[in-house]
């Protein structure tokens, strides 16, 4: 059972055990909410039978003060089961699926967007949050005492029974019937939201573009409809909702008059006396108010299937796994006849086989679109190559753990990502139990000193979000840095000096020369004078290895290397 409430509800082990709990405390609260009714019954018999006197006094106050303790006791066990590991779970969750993405291969996220998951770890973890505090524990708790209470109306009269309860089933298949309708229209606001989450993210992060170009009135149009498109699908999956529940709590409502109805029939017919038919009016008025809630919370748990969906395609979506120890022998890189597509159909790499020796500075060259970043990332497990095998000093890279193989690489890729921190900070990046010293021995080979020491706190000044007080160049810098600290055996340098001037390239250069002792380094670029120095080019065109050997070899022959060097020997000579 614990296990398909922890797949049924994208729930942890304590999570499911939790939810138990919550739905046997409000379990018992819904029958000490009844203690008072019984106890009504007996005070209103004593009267019509005459039978209320002084003696009886001390019995209703002591029922009285247990009705009260016993309601006091239920209501503060349901509140700790519920609210208090409610958000306990959520916390679980969220860490839950952050350890999740952090172990999902790279190309999860390709196809996923970056908005979409930030939803699902918010946005979908709060709705849950108020799903299984309120809506599942009141909903399986309101329908078990429901069925207790049932019993004891059937031994007490089961015609009056059946007049008070014949209206259940109904109600709740009304709004069972109802699942897939709301699971469609909530599967179209989700779209709604998400379309309207990407526009928003888009416009901040394009905002100086969009200014640029006096394009924000147009962009903005498009968002504001966008926006128009939620408010559209949320009132439609409202009123959609609303036409199941709110007929369901009339056809509720209908046992209350059939009740009154049976029991007058039955009173003027002397088979019922006035103290049963007065306990069913009782029962009746505090019965359907806890149900109309549960007809209410069986609607919103029909809607939590859309995020727990969401959550459980993070959570089963495979994982990158393998063994945690090394075996390599030396760290020569090697693909073998290695092929891979992103998305079926559009291959990428097709039948790729070259070596990147270590000791060696081994260049990836070609037109864009040509394989080079791809062909990096496979070599670091980023991605899996859908056939043949790359192997590090003849170590399957798959049959490897990604964290574990990723000690072996210092990668400074195209794009560099920086964090709201000192400059300190974001390069001991590179190796977390770094020295000062060491930080700043690193980044002076990166060349950052000289820009760090301009700074009002140097070292330790904050750079703001993604290093924004900071140029291109010296954002760059830093992340090349991180890989100078962390000094692994293999090095992948991916456009590691495409924001640079020529003068901070040339020091770049020297620096990684000073570093590629014993060591492999695989380097990406489209200036034919940064690979000018390497010992190996692999050009790389429409996925295939076009040629590879020396630059000078390569410069002999009349192919595609050879072209690209004179292109961009001739563009340099160009002038306004």
């Amino acid at each position: 059972m614990i296990e398909r409430l922890q797949k049924k509800y994208a729930l942890s082990r304590q999570g499911a055990i939790d939810l138990i709990k919550g739905c046997i405390a409000c379990i018992l609260q819904n029958i000490a909410l009844m203690f008072p009714v019984g106890l009504l019954y007996y005070l209103v018999g004593d009267f019509l039978n005459g039978t209320m006197s002084n003696a009886r006094l001390p019995f209703y106050i002591v029922g009285c003060a247990i009705c009260i303790g016993l309601i006091f006791l239920t209501a503060w066990f349901q509140y700790n089961a519920t609210y208090f590991a409610t958000y306990t779970e959520s916390g679980i969750r969220r860490v839950s699926l952050a350890e999740k993405l952090r172990k999902l291969p790279l190309s999860y996220f390709g196809k996923k967007d970056l908005a979409d998951l930030t939803s699902t770890i918010m946005a979908d973890c709060t709705f849950l949050e108020q799903a299984f505090s309120h809506f599942i524990p009141e909903l399986i708790g309101s329908m078990i005492s429901t069925l207790l209470i049932a019993v004891g109306l059937f031994v007490f009269d089961w015609r009056m029974a059946l007049a008070a309860l014949w209206v259940l089933p109904v109600s709740f298949a009304i709004v069972g019937l109802s699942a897939k309708v709301q699971e469609r229209l909530n599967a179209r606001q989700m779209d709604a939201k998400m379309a309207c989450a990407d526009g928003i993210q888009e416009c901040i992060e394009t905002v100086r573009d969009l200014k640029a170009n006096n394009a924000e009135k147009g962009y903005l149009k498009g968002l504001i409809q966008k926006i128009r498109a939620v408010e559209k699908r949320a009132i439609i999956s409202e009123l959609g909702t609303a036409v199941f529940v709110v007929s369901a709590t009339l056809v509720l409502k209908l046992g209350i008059v059939t009740v009154a109805l049976v029991g007058s029939v039955l009173l003027i017919d002397g088979s019922l006396d006035v103290l049963t038919f007065f306990l069913f009016l009782l029962v009746v008025s505090r019965l359907y108010d806890p149900l109309q809630s549960a007809l209410q919370n069986l609607a919103a748990v029909i809607s939590t299937r859309t995020n727990i969906g969401r959550m459980n395609e993070i959570f089963d979506h495979p994982v990158q796994e393998g063994a945690t120890a090394l075996t390599n022998q030396g760290c020569d890189i090697v693909f073998d006849h290695v092929g891979f597509a992103y998305n079926s159909g559009e291959t990428v790499l097709k039948d790729v086989s070259f070596t990147a020796k270590q000791g060696e500075v081994t260049a990836l060259v070609g037109p864009s679109g040509g394989g080079k970043t791809t062909a990096s990332r496979l070599a670091s497990r980023f991605w899996d190559a859908d056939s043949g095998r790359i192997t590090v000093g003849g170590m399957d890279i798959s049959k490897i753990d990604p964290e574990t193989l990723l000690s072996l690489y210092s990668i400074v890729f195209q794009d560099v990502t920086l964090f709201n921190n000192t400059i300190m900070e974001n390069i001991r990046i590179g190796r977390k139990d770094a020295t000062d010293e060491e930080v700043i021995a690193a980044a002076k080979l990166a060349n950052c000193e000289g820009f760090a020491n301009k700074l009002p706190e140097k070292w330790n000044t904050l750079i703001g979000e993604n290093g924004c007080t900071l140029s291109g160049g010296e954002r760059q810098r830093i992340s090349i840095a991180r890989a100078f600290l962390k000094n692994a055996p293999i090095i992948l340098l991916d456009e590691a000096t495409a924001s640079l001037d020529v003068e901070n390239e040339s020091l770049i250069q020297s620096a990684i020369s000073r570093l590629i002792q014993d060591k492999t380094v695989l380097v990406i670029a489209h200036r034919m004078r940064t690979v000018a120095g390497a010992d190996k080019v692999v050009v790389l065109a429409n996925g295939i290895v076009e040629e590879q050997g020396s630059p000078d070899t390569l410069l002999q022959h009349d192919g595609l290397y050879s072209r690209m060097v004179k292109l961009q020997t001739e563009s340099q000579t160009w002038s306004l």
